[in-house]
């Protein structure tokens, strides 16, 4: 039986464990992410202790550069977080531990495990969409992830302002209020309302407007990319009334244009919370290591 390692690589910890699938934990770990140099050496020193693995799979939070043949692929490049702009991810995990590193957005993993194991079972197209502190989108298309230029980069997507939320001054500190994370994460949603999401009630007037704001985003994934379904996670979501009333607005936003019985009668199965729970990060890095696994491997770019 082929054992595979893990690792969940956040903004405020990274979680690793070794098994043979999600299901099948042999040993697992998380700790705060420090600096580069301290929170990679922490999960070399974790997979040293373990039996040795095939494959490793890493979702880590970007963005990154995932383009094989450049010069920084395996780094994390522009992002916020102090002290990881420009970090090599893959160098130090491959110059360790010597296997094949699947490696990939946190989003685009999620999705890739939801397809293996959770709610995208069966399906080659499908959306996962994180609304936290950030907001992130990966695809799976006809069950390839999806790259490019870069990578998707979905909470950025520029959307329309809904009239009651004119003065609201964003929170994205590159579009300020006129992408989705500006307008709906949960900072987003933390300025806005002077309150932290979770401590808000469920009548509450956010929830409607947050859930337009989701409907008008997921109209157009649904409209340029046609998953066959959304898939929708992160600490914001966990507000039960959310689904709902985004299934509500997103019907309405599509006004019966996009002709499929999946948005019609069967909305509640298609926009959808994660199969895998809080667990489809950790998940989607075993996917990644499965798929490493199975590639023909190729030199790694050079890093000069």
């Amino acid at each position: 039986m082929s054992l595979y390692g893990a690792i969940e690589a956040g903004g405020t910890k990274f979680i690793c464990a070794v098994g043979d699938s999600p299901s099948d934990l042999r040993a697992h770990a998380r700790f705060p992410t420090t600096t580069p140099a301290e929170t990679l050496g922490k999960c070399i020193d974790f997979f040293k202790a373990q039996p040795r693995i095939e494959a490793l799979g890493v979702g880590c939070f970007g963005p990154l550069e995932l383009r094989r043949g450049a010069l920084r692929y395996g780094h994390v490049t522009t992002t916020p977080k102090p002290g990881w702009s420009n970090a090599d991810v893959v160098g130090p995990l491959k110059r360790a531990l010597k296997v094949p590193i699947g490696f990939d957005t946190d989003v685009n993993g999620a999705v890739l495990g939801e397809a293996r194991w959770g709610a995208a079972q069966g399906l080659d197209t499908a959306v996962y969409v994180t609304i936290g502190t950030g907001i992130g989108g990966g695809a799976l298309i006809d069950g390839e992830l999806v790259h490019g230029l870069v990578h998707p980069e979905m909470g950025h997507l520029l959307l329309p302002r809904e009239p009651d939320d004119a003065s609201f001054a964003g929170a994205c500190p590159f579009h300020g209020a006129r992408c989705w994370e500006g307008l709906a994460s949960g900072p987003a949603l933390e300025r806005r309302w002077g309150a932290r999401a979770e401590t808000l009630p469920p009548e509450h007037p956010a929830w409607d407007l947050q859930a337009r704001y989701i409907a008008s985003a997921l109209t157009t994934l649904v409209l340029v990319l046609s998953p066959q379904r959304l898939i929708l996670g992160g600490g914001v979501m966990q507000a039960a009334q959310l689904f709902p009333l985004a299934r509500g607005h997103l019907r309405r936003s599509l006004n019966g244009y996009v002709q499929a019985e999946a948005l019609a009668a069967g909305i509640d199965s298609y926009l959808v919370p994660p199969g895998l729970g809080q667990h489809a990060g950790i998940a989607g890095a075993f996917a990644l290591a499965e798929r490493a696994a199975q590639a023909p491997q190729t030199a790694a770019p050079d890093a000069r």
